[in-house]
């Protein structure tokens, strides 16, 4: 007898579940290939998004579910934690995604500086001084992008931002875990294209990156090694991108 398909839950479960975090598996090999979190039937609108999308569009998820389907295969959806509210479903995420290297997901989840670390990086992180900031400086959390490019280019693009307010920044600091790791001084901002940046691999619209240089030893001795204060430390948030001065 052929399995039936589930593209949605039943009436009166999803309700139940309130906010979840779940995996998407390929039966293939037993592979968590994504996380994510959400309300309803979410879990399910991967595989029905992949029937509508077409070439270059696919991404590295879409990717997956249509080898998945094309290969005779159905998609394995795994409820890993429900019940909550938002903010911890946003934990349960971002520790998920820590602990399955190699996920299709687009971003990283929203642990932050909270994430997993080294015992050695917690001990230095919490006994790290405290920054305090002498110059305008905009703080870039670069603890995905580093490992993939040097700190310069991971530092330097490409970000969601406004780009106005960035130009108003003396400094733009690198920061991992809550450690920063990189003072840079930016010469010029601009739109994150292959045109200004031929490091990146296509045009990234709405997002923008620097030019500049390596901040002076005087400055560098200031930040690099210190702590991000915890006031600009928000358990949760997503945003890498904090000012040390104004809103954001």
């Amino acid at each position: 007898m052929e399995r039936e398909v589930r593209d949605s839950f039943p009436a009166g479960v999803a309700s139940k579940l309130k906010t979840y975090v779940y995996r998407l598996i390929d039966p293939r090999n037993g592979e968590t290939f994504y996380v994510g979190k959400g309300k309803g039937n979410r879990v399910f609108e991967h595989v029905r998004g992949e029937k509508t999308v077409e070439g270059d569009e696919l991404g590295n998820k879409l990717t997956r579910i249509r080898e998945i389907r094309i290969a005779g295969f159905e998609v394995l959806h795994v409820i890993h934690r429900h019940g909550m509210d938002d903010q911890t479903a946003l934990e349960v995420e971002a520790a998920l995604i820590d602990a399955y290297p190699g996920l299709t997901n687009a971003i990283g989840g929203a642990g932050g500086d909270y994430g997993a670390m080294h015992a050695e990086e917690i001990i230095a992180r919490y006994c790290a001084k405290s920054a305090e900031f002498k110059h305008k400086a905009l703080l870039i959390s670069v603890n995905r992008s580093a490992a993939e490019r040097s700190l310069y280019d991971a530092t330097r693009y490409a970000w969601r931002i406004n780009k106005a307010k960035a130009k108003q920044a003396e400094l733009v600091l690198a920061t991992m875990q809550g450690v920063i790791v990189g003072a840079f001084v930016p010469e010029r901002w601009f739109e994150a294209t292959v045109a200004n940046f031929p490091s990146l691999s296509a045009d990234r619209p709405g997002r923008f990156g620097f030019v500049g240089k390596e901040a002076p030893e005087t400055i560098k001795r200031l930040y690099v090694g210190r702590r991000v204060p915890d006031a600009y430390r928000k358990r949760g948030a997503a945003n890498p991108i904090k000012y040390s001065w104004g809103s954001g």
